[in-house]
C-alpha cells in the first residue's frame, strides 16, 4: 500500500496511525481486553502522554467495522456485573499491520516515534523487511544530523554578515542543535547496533525465532 493510501485508509476510518499500528501489532500477538489494550497502551506513550477511552474505544469500534479486528464475549471473564469483549485481529487486520510496519513515507515528523514502536515488533516481519526499515531509519538520522550541523555552519557565516543575534542568543541556539545532534547520533550508534544484531543473526546456523514461528504457524 502507497503511502497515500496509508493515510486515505487511516482517514477513511477516522484513525490516527500510530495507535492503529500499536492497537495491531498488540493483537498480533494474542487476543486482548479492551482495558489491558488501553492500558498497555499508555504504558507504551506514557508518562505524559494518554489515550483517553473516549480515543480508544471509538477507534476499536471503528478498526472491527473496517474488518481488521473482531470481538467476542469472554464468558470466563467479567468486571463487575458485565462481561468483558476480548478483541483479536483478522486476516485482514494482519495485512494492514504488515502495510503499517512496511511504511516508511507517512508521518515523516512522526517516524522516530513510529520507528521505536516497529521495534518492538519487528520479529513479525522477514529478515530482508527488517533490514530494509533499519536502513531506512539510519538514512534519517543521519539526513536530520547532517541538516544540524549544515544549519549551524549557515547560521553562523549568516550571522557574522547581518548580526541579527547577540552573541548569547547565537550561543544558545548552537548549543541547542549540537545537542539535538548529539541525540541524533545516539539514535545511529543505538540503530547501527541493531543492524549489526540482525547481520549477526542471519548469518549464525538457522533458529527460527520465536515471532516467526509464531506467525510460521497454523492458525
Amino acid at each position: 500500500m502507497s503511502s497515500w493510501s496509508i493515510d486515505a485508509a487511516a482517514e477513511s476510518m477516522g484513525t490516527i496511525p500510530m495507535y492503529e499500528l500499536i492497537i495491531l501489532s498488540l493483537l498480533m500477538r494474542w487476543p486482548l481486553h479492551g482495558y489491558l489494550i488501553a492500558k498497555i497502551t499508555n504504558d507504551m506513550i506514557g508518562p505524559v502522554a494518554k489515550v483517553s477511552n473516549g480515543t480508544l474505544y471509538p477507534l476499536l469500534t471503528k478498526l472491527e467495522q473496517a474488518g481488521l479486528i473482531a470481538t467476542h464475549v469472554d464468558t470466563g471473564q467479567q468486571r463487575g456485573e458485565r462481561q468483558l469483549r476480548a478483541f483479536q485481529i483478522t486476516e485482514l487486520g494482519r495485512k494492514r499491520f504488515h502495510e503499517l510496519m512496511m511504511d516508511t513515507t507517512s508521518n515523516p515528523g512522526e517516524y522516530q516515534k513510529f520507528f521505536r514502536y516497529k521495534v518492538v515488533h519487528m520479529g513479525l516481519l522477514s529478515l530482508e523487511e527488517r533490514l530494509h526499515l533499519i536502513d531506512h531509519y539510519l538514512n534519517y538520522c543521519q539526513a536530520h544530523t547532517l541538516h544540524l550541523h549544515s544549519e549551524a555552519h549557515n547560521l553562523v557565516q549568516e550571522n557574522a554578515d547581518n548580526q541579527f543575534m547577540s552573541p548569547e542568543q547565537l550561543e544558545a541556539t548552537l548549543d541547542t542543535m549540537r545537542h539535538m545532534a548529539n541525540q541524533w547520533q545516539a539514535e545511529i550508534a543505538w540503530v547501527q547496533r541493531l543492524r549489526e544484531k540482525e547481520i549477526a543473526r542471519s548469518e549464525a546456523p538457522h533458529q527460527q525465532p520465536a515471532d516467526e514461528q509464531r506467525r510460521a504457524e497454523p492458525e
